[in-house]
This record gives C-alpha cells, structure tokens and sequence, in this order.
C-alpha cells in the first residue's frame, strides 16, 4: 500500500511524497492517521536551519527528514502477539505527519472515549512537560513562573497548578498567549513590554525570589534573566531545546545563591518502572488523557489554528514567518480526515 506523508527536503523547503507503508510485524500496529500536532519549536527549529554548527540540532537534522511525533489515529491493522489493541481503537503516538504509520505497540496509548482526537494530539508534549514538573518538584505553596507561554508553557503552567504551585504566573510577549494562560488558570500573567517582571516577581513572593521558574522560550539569552528570578537555592529548570549558547557568570548567579538548574528533555523519562520512579513516557501519556478526561486539564483552549494536512507547505512557511504571527499561534492541527 502506498502512504503519503510530509517531508523537509531541505531549509525552509515542504514538501509531500508517497512511501510503501509495510504490514506491521511481531508486537506493531498500523495506524491510520486522523489529526496531528505540529511541534512549533523542534520542527520549526529543523526546517528553518538556523542553528549553530556542530550543536546538538546540527547532529540531528539530516535532509530529507520526515516531521511530527504527535499523532492520533486510528489502528487498522495489528501485528502479531499484540493484545492490548484491536482494529479501531483510537490511539495517541508518535508517529509522524503521515496518513499511515507503523508503530511499536508499547508505545502508543488507547484514547478514552471522552477524550477527542484533537485533544490527544497534544499527548508527546504533555508527557514530556510532566516530566519536567516533576523533576521540578513543586511543592504545595511554591511560587513557580514559566517563561513563555507557547504550547510547553501552557501545559507547564496547568501541571505546575496541580502540584500545588502558588502562585504560578505567565511571562510571555504575546497578550493573546497570556490570556489563554489566565482562561486556562494561570494566578498572574506578565508582559515584559508591559511589566517590570523582576520588580513584580519580588512583590508577590515578599522579595524571596520564585522557587521554581521554567525556561520554554528555546532562546539562550533569556536563561540568565530567568535564573536572576529564580529565588537563592530554588530550581530553574530549562524545559525547552534552546537554540544557541548561554553565557552566564556561574559564581554570582548559581554557586553563591546556590541555584538548581535541571535539564528536562525528554529522553529523561525513565526507560522502565521502578519503585524509585514510576513515571515512564507511557505513563505520564495515560495519565495525561484521564485529567483531560476528568475535565482537570485543558487543551481545547490552546488550539489556535486548523488546516487540511495537504496545506503543510503553505502552513509551515506562514509559521516561519514573521515572527511577530508566530507569537499569537499555539496549537496548529493538521487534519487527515
């Protein structure tokens, strides 16, 4: 069978082209795509071609490449020795930007009725965001800020609300962002253009600083900024890939206030179960859909844009450029109904 999917071809060039889908084997499904999520950050990151030589995203962008990890579907075909799934379950992957997708049984997720197919698409990202706060670990009371409100922070701010962060408060360029953050919960919402954010931070913490801040802008320059919010011995946790070099002055900001920094990327979801830590990629999936199922997490609020998948080219370079749209758009949906 033949299958059409998206592909980079090179910097700033989308396109479509057909493969040979393969039959699953032993413990895969095939999966019928139905709606997936772009990734605004790494994808754009990949096609656009503008990052430093030799970095970590230079290793890792080969073209041609095909994009996308956030997928729903719907199985279609299932290989041997699968049990848990069956012809027509609708499941939450990482398969590409493809209309079908062979995948590893174990790493995909059956999607509860309550749960729309558009809501599930933001399963990847929600996984990898709580494992993030969960390596920060909020407790009741913190003050927590997030930097940047694009899909990550908007997923950090609501997960860092429910572990009992207090005041958790928004820090974006983009007032169409923040008031998203503020419908979605969020206790205070901070324009850098508009706000004194440090002077602001010092007022509602009573001068002690945030416990926890969260990077998600992917921009190098805002991380010593960010650690300057960051309250003496609390955690600043970079949750984004960002794009380029930090030049930081580790006496003053990290080792005299003894400051925590933590990388969350999220390879460093643990492999398998253990009594230590239970909360493995797939785990955190499963739990991700059941608060969207309870009505504790949203996400609908967050879908900002929707186009037919075929559009991809069109779609993708209107997300590039200006960067001045680029801040009023979050979740981009590409519909393969």
């Amino acid at each position: 069978m033949l299958g059409r999917r998206i592909i980079f071809k090179g910097p700033r060039e989308v396109g479509i082209e057909e493969f040979e889908v393969p039959d699953p084997g032993t413990g895969q499904i095939l999966v019928k795509t139905l709606v997936t999520l772009i990734s605004t950050g790494t994808e754009l990151t990949m096609l656009s071609g503008k990052f430093p030589k030799g970095s970590f995203w230079d290793r890792i962008t080969r073209y041609p490449l095909t994009p996308g990890y956030s997928n729903c579907g719907v199985v279609v075909k299932v290989g041997e020795g699968v049990k848990e799934f069956k012809v027509g379950d609708v499941v939450a992957s990482r398969a590409p930007h493809a209309d079908h997708a062979v995948i590893e049984a174990g790493k995909a997720v059956k999607v509860p009725d309550g749960v729309s197919e558009e809501e599930a698409t933001f399963s990847t990202l929600a996984a990898t965001v709580m494992n993030g706060v969960r390596r920060a670990r909020i407790a009741l009371g913190e003050a927590v800020v997030v930097l940047g409100a694009g899909l990550l922070g908007q997923l950090a701010l609501q997960f860092a609300r429910l572990s009992g962060g207090f005041p958790v408060v928004a820090v974006d360029l983009s007032e169409r962002r923040l008031e998203i953050a503020r419908r979605l919960g969020t206790t205070v919402a901070l324009n850098p253009r508009r706000d004194d954010v440090e002077d602001e931070i010092r007022r509602l913490t009573e001068g002690r600083g945030a416990d926890v801040v969260f990077e998600v802008t992917g921009n190098p320059k805002v991380i010593p900024w960010g650690l300057n919010l960051t309250k003496r011995q609390g955690r600043f946790i970079v949750l984004s890939s960002p794009r380029g070099l930090t030049t930081l002055d580790f006496h003053d900001q990290v080792n005299w206030p003894s400051k925590v920094i933590i990388g969350a990327h999220a390879t460093s979801h643990p492999e398998f179960e253990t009594p230590y830590n239970p909360w493995t990629r797939r785990r955190n999936t499963e739990l991700f859909l059941r608060l969207l199922e309870a009505g504790l997490v949203n996400v609908k609020e967050m879908i900002t844009d929707r186009y037919p998948w075929v559009e991809a080219e069109k779609v993708y370079m209107r997300l590039l450029d200006p960067e001045g749209e680029r801040l009023n758009v979050l979740g981009v949906l590409l519909d393969f109904r």
